[in-house]
This record gives structure tokens, sequence and C-alpha cells, in this order.
């Protein structure tokens, strides 16, 4: 259906031949009509799959380069009207393993990424970020709450420009790489399931749903939100018995830099969010946000709210969960 916040628009997406990108453009191709749709990202294979993929979409453009490149990101963002910025290391013994190169592309990256916005005088910059940037206890979880932070403080170096920018943090991607789903379809097939914690819970979205959502938002946004959907839970045990029932468990503890729960909205921050019908949005609570929390759509909190998968008011069920295995394949 026509959107007016992205039809006839340049929108650039770092990180555009990832699971998410992927999908952002197939989706903004097919059901949008964007003037042109830039791919940014440094694995030329992958952007010629895609572009295989694509069958020569006109309004496409694919932009080698790394978000580490400030220069090359000023190149790419000439022209653009909408940023989305969806590039990061994302693997959590990957960023503890390496920090350096953590830091330098999940920190200095978005760094880079305001920076370029605000010398092309980028109108609407989003940026994707995750429940593990919440009380982080891995260094992934603190180089995107590190990112969130940027983001947010990008406005008060925009100053009076029409340039500005948000952020978005989701749960746990079904399907994605390091996801337990498509772990559990193929120890099942062996007939024992490696599990860390019986207990554990997950906040649950599929990359269609986090696609549409991050749309959304580029029509909401007025800089400096922390714009998080209301997508369901689901815990560990529940995952294992709906696909496999019948299989041996065997508990293995949660491993490093790994919680019981998760977390999107804290206490404190829960002060200066607001509720609506298919999110919260947490409001910066910084000199450069000039609206009054008595002007703004939906309804505050209650005080000491936490929104944690454990506390979530929506689960997921043994039905929806074997649903949405059948459409994940199990890991070769």
């Amino acid at each position: 259906m026509p959107n007016p916040h992205i039809d006839g628009k340049v929108i650039l997406i770092t990180g555009g031949t990832g699971s998410f990108g992927t999908k952002f453009v197939k989706t903004a191709l097919a059901e949008h009509e964007p003037a042109a749709v830039r791919i940014y990202s440094r694995d030329e294979l992958k952007q010629y799959n895609l572009q295989r993929e694509l069958e020569a979409d006109e309004r496409v453009r694919f932009l080698i380069g790394d978000v580490r490149d400030g220069e090359r990101l000023k190149m790419a963002m000439r022209g653009a009207d909408i940023v989305i910025h969806a590039a990061a290391l994302k693997q959590v013994p990957a960023c503890e393993y390496n920090p350096f190169e953590a830091v330098q592309t999940n920190i200095h990256g978005a760094e880079n990424v305001v920076t370029a916005a605000i010398a092309n005088d980028v109108p609407c910059t989003l940026a994707l970020s995750t429940d593990k940037a919440v009380n982080p206890v891995n260094l992934y979880g603190a180089t995107k709450l590190a990112a969130e932070k940027i983001v947010t403080q990008g406005n008060a170096y925009a100053g009076d420009s029409r340039v500005r920018f948000a952020s978005m943090r989701y749960g746990n991607v079904v399907g994605s790489r390091g996801s337990v789903i498509p772990l559990f379809k193929a120890q099942a097939l062996e007939g024992e399931l490696t599990i860390t914690d019986e207990d554990m819970t997950r906040f649950w979205i599929t990359l269609e749903q986090a696609v549409e959502f991050v749309i959304s938002c580029i029509g909401l946004m007025q800089g400096g939100e922390v714009f998080v959907p209301r997508i369901p839970s689901m815990r560990v045990r529940d995952i294992a018995d709906a696909i496999a029932p019948d299989a041996t468990r065997r508990i293995i503890g949660i491993r490093p830099g790994e919680k019981i729960h998760e977390v999107l909205i804290t206490e404190d921050e829960s002060r200066h969010a607001r509720v609506l019908a298919d999110r919260y949005v947490i409001y910066p609570p910084f000199p450069f946000w000039s609206r009054s929390m008595s002007e703004l759509l939906g309804e505050e909190l209650p005080p000491g709210f936490r929104y944690s998968s454990d506390n979530n008011d929506a689960w997921l069920g043994a039905d929806d969960i074997r649903a949405m295995a059948e459409l994940v394949p199990a890991i070769a």
C-alpha cells in the first residue's frame, strides 16, 4: 500500500546484504515505491547473489563499503532521504573474542553513520538495536548500548537542521543465525537436545515483523526516540516441547554473556516512555528534546514498569511455535 514516508525517497541501508537488510530491500521494492535503494555492505559475493535475486531492478544500487570507513559513507549518502543502519557484528562469542573489531564496527561505525548523515543533510536515520543493549552483560550488548547513545545524541549535533536520528530495539529474530529453533530441529533428528536453562525466556520477532516495524517507525520518528515493538515471549522448554517432545534433554548451563531473561525497557527508561497499541516509545531525557510529555501520543507507563521477557503479557503457545518452526530450516 502507498507509504508517503518512503515512496519516492532514496533509501540507503547499511548491512544491506544481511538477514534484515535483504528482507527490508525485498519488501521495500515489492510493496512500496522508493525512488532508489542503496545497498551498502562489504561482502561482494552477497551483493552479487542478491543482485541476481532482484533481477536487475533499476531502482537498486550496490555500494561496496564498510561502516568503519567514514569517508566512504559520506560519499554513499549523498542525496539520500532515509538511512537504515543495520550493519553490525552481532554474534556474542565473536564479539567477546574480537573486542577491538566489535568496537570499531558497532561503536565507531555508528559514529560514522551519524557524521555522514549530518554532513549530507539526511532527514531521517533509523538505527537497529537489540534487547542485549539493556543492562548489558556481554561486549555485543555494551557496543549496541553505546551505539544507541551515539544515535540519540546525534540529534544534538544536528542542531537546528532537518537531520533527525532514532533507534529501534527488538528481540531474537526467528530462524536467524544462532537461533535455537534451527539448532533444536537438527538435534531432534539425533534424539537429544542441548538446553542451556529450561527456565530461560526470550522475546521473539519474525523478519517480516521487524521490517514492517522499521518502516512504520520512519513515519513516527521526530528524533531521539527508541522504538520498542510489543512482541511475544517464548520459554526454551516450550520450544523443546513443541519441536521435539520425545527427545532427551541435556542441560549444559548458560554460556558466558547470556542472561536467563532479556529486558527491552528498564524501570528508569519507563519514566520517560509511552505505550501505544503496538509499541512502546522511549523518549530522550535530554535538553534537545523540546516537546512536553503531555503533547505525546499514548499512555504513561505505571511506576516501576519493566518490560522483560519473563513478565510479558503475550506468550507463544505450542501451536504457534510449531507453525513458526515449519518455516525455519534445520542447521545443516
